[in-house]
């Protein structure tokens, strides 16, 4: 009988762990679709003004906006570790501090990255883009900086939401701007005819509406313990914070330019048109399964960094055990999908044949990466809601651009293999970061990892004792 009951309890468990999991999971993955549909929705309205326009709003939201994207959701992933952990040490009254630093953060990032928005002309010039495009991508992008401040303000609030499960309001607001985005669209870029300045001011609007909107949930009184309004706390303990944040910011960029890296050496090939197509087709479909494990990213993140902050460490052991099997799981129904439609898939974005047959050739390199991929978001979020992620930035640097790119490169150039040689070294680099990971994970002192967080809540928090066991962690460490 105990054996039985044991395995009730461990199905309870399991059961339980999966609904935490999928609270958090299901509505980060709409807010991601909803808020990618943006710059979809925005690109497939100018795409019928002329492919110059087309050209131009695609390097914009791929490259220049790509670039501040990242980064700013990089530095704004930090709040992921300390909200988490605060929220189960009973230190709400710090995420609206918390918040507020990250602001400071994300806002002084935000004015760095600035040149990048006001000079994208003669920058494109010099990467030896043609003169019209180059022209019309600064003018584009200088009408976007508005959105560049926007994602500053809006990526703190989400993990805001995210870390005291309210995930599914921000869903709500995501999916309403998003119907307001497209019917602004239609009226001043289709109707009005108001071309790629209506765009990037429709662009604006919404991305302000969509701040406007959850800031206006957070004051409003629905937060009563995490928001307080704003504090000078918020201005102390700001050099930790920034460490922080910029390791987050270089961990996840590190990954999210990683295979950005693929396009860039595929386009050096010769005559490399058909090959960037058929790269460029798999990146997409690629994206939307990405977008599952982005959920399980921020799931996971949260999961560890509350039950660490609670002092839970074998919850929070037991809560990676679930997020990896549950992604993986999901991954594998991806990666049969990629295997048994890889002639398919194509079909949706060509009708050219030959392109069609080069994007088949890839299916099964594209069948292993999403596999990968279902798992690796994982293990990073993990880390965030431990606070790794100055380790794991030095871990992707060596697997990534030390491993990985070489790799690519000689397979793709010396030995001839063009692009399928450049995945090929790519996915090794990707697996070798893995196996880390998994490694990491195994030899992980959970117990340590919670006690940890319990300085970082009182470091951070303002406070200035360092407990005696903490104290004797660090030299453990060490």
């Amino acid at each position: 009988m105990a054996p039985a009951a044991g395995a009730v309890a461990g199905r309870k468990n399991w059961s339980a762990e999966c609904r935490n999991m999928w609270r958090v999971a299901g509505p980060v993955i709409l807010t991601e679709i909803f808020q990618f549909m943006l710059g979809f929705v925005t690109a497939a309205f100018v795409g019928h003004i002329g492919k110059i326009e087309l050209a131009a709003v695609s390097i914009v939201n791929g490259v220049v906006e790509g670039l501040a994207f990242g980064l700013l959701l990089g530095m704004g992933s930090a709040l992921e570790t300390l909200c988490g952990q605060a929220v189960s040490a009973g230190q709400l009254q710090m995420l609206g501090v918390y918040m507020h630093r990250s602001w400071i953060i994300c806002l002084s990032t935000s004015l760095v990255l600035l040149p990048l928005y006001v000079f994208t002309s003669p920058i494109l010039r010099l990467l030896r883009r043609s003169a019209a495009i180059s022209a019309v991508s600064g003018r584009y992008a200088r009408w976007c900086v508005p959105q560049l401040f926007a994602y500053a303000v809006n990526f703190p609030i989400q993990k805001f939401y995210q870390a005291q499960s309210r995930a599914w309001v921000m869903t709500a607001i995501s999916g309403a701007v998003l119907g307001v985005h497209t019917l602004l669209d239609w009226l001043v870029v289709a109707r009005l005819g108001r071309g790629l300045v209506g765009a990037a001011v429709v662009g604006n609007v919404s991305w302000w509406l969509l701040n406007a909107t959850q800031f206006v949930y957070v004051v409003g009184g629905s937060f009563p313990e995490a928001w307080t309004g704003f504090s000078r706390k918020a201005f102390a303990s700001l050099g930790g914070f920034v460490r922080l944040s910029i390791a987050s910011a270089v961990m996840l960029c590190l990954e999210m330019w990683y295979y950005t890296a693929v396009l860039i050496l595929v386009g050096c090939l010769k005559n490399p048109e058909i090959q960037v197509g058929a790269i460029s087709i798999c990146m997409n479909y690629q994206l939307w399964t990405l977008m599952v494990a982005v959920g399980f990213n921020a799931a996971v993140s949260i999961r560890v960094s509350n039950e660490l902050g609670a002092n839970h460490p074998k919850a929070a052991k037991f809560s990676v055990v679930v997020a990896t099997s549950t992604s993986a799981t999901i991954g594998l129904i991806f990666t049969a999908v990629a295997l048994a439609a890889r002639k398919q898939i194509p079909r949706l974005f060509t009708d050219d044949d030959i392109l069609v047959k080069e994007t088949a050739k890839l299916g099964y390199l594209l069948a292993a990466t999403i596999f990968l991929n279902s798992i690796q978001p994982v293990l990073s979020g993990v880390a965030i809601g431990a606070g790794w992620q100055s380790l794991v930035a030095f871990v992707n640097i060596a697997c990534y651009y030390l491993v990985g790119l070489p790799l690519a490169a000689v397979f793709g150039f010396n030995l001839k293999l063009n692009a399928t040689g450049i995945w090929v070294g790519v996915l090794i680099g990707t697996v070798l970061q893995t196996v880390i990971l998994f490694v990491i994970l195994v030899r992980t002192k959970w117990q340590k990892e919670a006690m940890l967080a319990e300085e970082r809540i009182r470091v951070w928090g303002g406070g200035d004792v360092e407990l005696p066991h903490v104290q004797e962690t660090r030299r453990t460490r060490r």
